[in-house]
Formats: C-alpha cells, sequence, structure tokens
C-alpha cells in the first residue's frame, strides 16, 4: 500500500496531457505541459542537446532544472534546499531512462574490476541489525548475484568511475553546486532493507530509476547527538513510495530509511552534494590562519595569560561567581572580535576552491570540444613516422578556457598557481591536485581569460607573451580553440 504522509511537506505531480502529439525531436530540457517521451536513449539525447549549449553554467543550471522539474530551480533553492524533505512524483516510469539500469550494473560486474569494499558494498538490514558482507577481492557477477538472491542489497559507490552517462551528468551538476556531486547506486531486493536508520552529511537527491521503493523521512539530528533505535526514533515526517521515475530530496542531518515492496525490485541512484561546504568548514581554515597572522602582528594577541588563571578557569570552576572570570571572558571576547581584522577570507576561499578542484570530475567533451583541444590533436604514428606534432597556435587563433568552473588561479605565497580540472580522474582523487605555476606577468592575461568565459578571445588580445601561454594552458587541457587546429 503506498504510504502518503505528507505532513508539512509537499508532494508534487506531474500529469502527463494525453491530448499532445510526440515530438519529431525531444526537447533539450523537460516541460512540465510535455510528457517525456518513452524511449531508452532520453537521458542520451538530452545530454547531446544539452552539449550544444555554449556556456558551462547554463548547461549545468538546465540540467539540474530537469533533475527536479516541475519545481522552478529558484523556488527549489528559496524554499527547500537545506529546510526540508520534497517528493516529486512524475507517474511517468521513462522520466529517467537511459540514466543507469540493472543491467548496466550486470555489464560493469562483467566487463570492469569491480572490488569489494572499494567499488562495491553487500549489505542487509533484518531484525535491527546492519551487516556488511563483503568478501575480499573481486566482485564477479557469480558472487554477488548470488548475494543479491539470498536477500542482500548492492551498493555501488562509484557508477562515474564505470557508467559514462552517470559521469556526464555529475560533471555538469558540480558546476550548479559549486561543490562536488557525488553518487551511489542501490539495488534492493524485493520486500528487503538493506541499511539501518541513518542520517548523511549531504544533500541527498534519491532518483528511481526501476522499481518501487518505501521511505520514511524523519525531522534531522545534529551530527554529535546519538541516532535513537528504531522503535524511538519517532513518526516520519515524509512517508512516500518512489516508483521509476519519481525523485526525493532530503537535506544533510534528516534520519531516513528504505525497504523495498513485497512484489518487486528497487534500483535507485542517489546523487549528492554539498558535503563539507558549511560556513564551519570555511572557518576551520579562516581561523586558524587569522592567529596567525594576529600573533605575528598585534601585540594584544602575545600577552601572557594571568598568573592565576587556572585557580577560577576551567570545568571545575564553572560554577564560580568570581568577577575574574567575567573580565576573562570580556578579554576572549575583545581578541574574538579584534582577530576578524586579521582574517584572510579570500585566501580561504582559495583553499577551498583548491579542495573542491581536487575533488571535480573531468569534463565530458563535446565533440566539438574534442577537434579543438589537445585531447583531439591530430598528432599519430603514420606510415612509420610521427604526423602532426606540435600547436600551431597563432596570434589570430581564438581560444577560451574548457569550462566555466575548470581552473582557478591562487597564489601560494611568493608564487602564483593556476589550479584546474581537465586532467583529474574519473576515481575519486586518484591524482594529485593538478597546477602549473604562473610568472606574476602572466597572471592579468589568465584572468582575462578567465572571466572572459564564455567568450573566445585573440592570443593576440592577452597582455603578455601571449603564445607561449596559450601553449601551456592548450598543452594542459585548460583552454581550447574556436576551430580544430
Amino acid at each position: 500500500m503506498e504510504r502518503k504522509h505528507m505532513s508539512a511537506f509537499a508532494l508534487y505531480q506531474t500529469v502527463p496531457n494525453t491530448n499532445i502529439s510526440p515530438p519529431a525531436k525531444k526537447p533539450a530540457l523537460p516541460q512540465s505541459e510535455k510528457p517525456v517521451e518513452e524511449d531508452a536513449g532520453y537521458v542520451h539525447d538530452l545530454l547531446a542537446n544539452l552539449a550544444g549549449i555554449n556556456n558551462s553554467r547554463e548547461r549545468a543550471s538546465k540540467l539540474f532544472q530537469w533533475l527536479i522539474d516541475p519545481i522552478p530551480a529558484k523556488t527549489f533553492f528559496r524554499d527547500t534546499w537545506e529546510k526540508k524533505p520534497i517528493f516529486v512524483q512524475r507517474k511517468n516510469p521513462h522520466y529517467y531512462k537511459g540514466l543507469f539500469s540493472t543491467a548496466e550494473f550486470d555489464r560493469i560486474l562483467r566487463e570492469d574490476d569491480v572490488q569489494f569494499g572499494v567499488n562495491l558494498d553487500v549489505t542487509s538490514y533484518t531484525h535491527g541489525k546492519r551487516e556488511t558482507h563483503n568478501p575480499p577481492g573481486r566482485a564477479l557477477p557469480f558472487t554477488v548475484w548470488d548475494f543479491y538472491e539470498s536477500g542482500c542489497s548492492l551498493r555501488l559507490l562509484n557508477p562515474q568511475a564505470f557508467s559514462s552517462t552517470v559521469w556526464n551528468v555529475l560533471s555538469i551538476l558540480q558546476e550548479q553546486f559549486g561543490s562536488m556531486a557525488g553518487a551511489n547506486i542501490y539495488l534492493t531486493p524485493a520486500r528487503t532493507q538493506g541499511f539501518a536508520p541513518h542520517y548523511d552529511d549531504i544533500e541527498a537527491f534519491v532518483v528511481q530509476l526501476e522499481g518501487k521503493k518505501h521511505w520514511r523521512v524523519y525531522s534531522p539530528r545534529s551530527e554529535d547527538e546519538v541516532l535513537p533505535v528504531q522503535a524511538d526514533i519517532g513518526k516520519p515526517i515524509l512517508d512516500v513510495v518512489l516508483e521509476a521515475g519519481d525523485l526525493l530530496y532530503f537535506p544533510r542531518g534528516f534520519i531516513h530509511q528504505g525497504n523495498c515492496l513485497p512484489d518487486v525490485h528497487s534500483l535507485h541512484i542517489t546523487i549528492s552534494s554539498y558535503q563539507k561546504n558549511s560556513w564551519g568548514d570555511l572557518l576551520q581554515k579562516v581561523v586558524p590562519a587569522a592567529l596567525e597572522i594576529a600573533m605575528e602582528e598585534d601585540v594584544e594577541f602575545r600577552r601572557g595569560l594571568p598568573l592565576d588563571y587556572l585557580t577560577y578557569m576551567g570545568v571545575q570552576n564553572s560554577d564560580m561567581d568570581d568577577p575574574r572570570r567575567v573580565k576573562f571572558f570580556s578579554q576572549i571576547e575583545s581578541l574574538m572580535k579584534r582577530l576578524f581584522n586579521y582574517a584572510p577570507v579570500d585566501a580561504s576561499v582559495d583553499q577551498k576552491a583548491r579542495d573542491f578542484l581536487h575533488d571535480c570530475l573531468p569534463p565530458v567533451l563535446t565533440p566539438e570540444e574534442l577537434a579543438s583541444s589537445v585531447r583531439g590533436a591530430p598528432t599519430r604514428w603514420e606510415d612509420g613516422r610521427v604526423k602532426d606534432v606540435g600547436v600551431h597556435i597563432t596570434t589570430q587563433t581564438q581560444v577560451r578556457i574548457l569550462r566555466a568552473g575548470c581552473a582557478r588561479l591562487c597564489s601560494d605565497g611568493d608564487t602564483v598557481h593556476l589550479y584546474y580540472t581537465t586532467n583529474n580522474s574519473r576515481v575519486y582523487h586518484k591524482e594529485e591536485l593538478q597546477s602549473c605555476e604562473i610568472k606574476p606577468e602572466l597572471t592579468d592575461a589568465v584572468e582575462f581569460l578567465i572571466h572572459s568565459y564564455p567568450h573566445f578571445v585573440k592570443v593576440e588580445s592577452l597582455p603578455c607573451d601571449s603564445i607561449a601561454l596559450a601553449e601551456l594552458l592548450f598543452e594542459n587541457g585548460i583552454i581550447h580553440t574556436a576551430e580544430a587546429l
């Protein structure tokens, strides 16, 4: 039986309009007044159409709108994001068709090196007990499907490393969030549950791909609060059944659990973002740096503590009614306010940006980008020799950075580096953070290129030794040309 206890949380429904004839070509984006056509390649077609958009920021915005349609993105971020869960019921099992499937899961097991505990978890939750059943070694179909038939859930931890479609979707969405976009795939047998009630430190978009799953979402808990047992967890604030094509969003901290119905399996992908992307996470970088600067530059931070402060401060003295405690707290408050004057906020933001760039997936190149970037350069071995070696960039060549967020200029003490994502791996942090040192006289030109996006600019317009810089950026995959070289 479907449960639709909404509490104060909205249920969005899309109702197909049967009077609309199928379009000759599917639209690039969903329109809530038109049904999405039944087509196994819909997501592929969607991504192909998005690739024709010249601006990667606009591309990310439109893909996110498709993900949450029919809720306007502006309304979502104003009313729902980080605030409350929401359920989008579409009654269209084909809406996310082509994003991922059980058949692709099976192909990955057969063709790729999937390792238990690294790429795949086998889990169960019965009689209030959560267990992981990972054996060592490679996750071969013979073993994995035996676990599944025994009632275990399967969690593919980094599908973007194996599925080009998931990689493409996440690489676009990370630009919408300004934060790493990750994903897990969950395949659960009928009438089973794979995980205990829990909460996460991410913003979660649960995309139902196949079958059905019963979800219950509960009031949030703080990260240092002990999670209650099932009997004490309280009543759900959202109690729904997701079917293929539906979407469930809940913010970090909200307790949740999902279980399969008796008659059908469930396959869903959870797209996540905004992990460790709070004001507090930024302040963890700002405050230590500010304190280091303050102690160097401000004598007030170097003055000694009162000789007898241990006699009236500390937990054992916290109930004391002592004027010295008032004075001590007043001094701490004064120094904390003073500390702001030494806060290197921009430098700390750049530290966060470097972490983000390291987390990022590399961009999925369109055919045009491939033909006009280093990855599609015609250099090759042919007829017993190397042909078309070298980059043929002139002052008249038009260039631009590959993506709006693929590169960032940061100062590292006495040097300046350009950090970039274009050579990252699809496997999380498999590669070191990529960067190249930029000479001081070239920084203005790099900034000009970054701020010119999405427009192409002639190399001669760069305020520096333009050809040398353009060749450096081209060779590192940071820029591409308006025309194939």
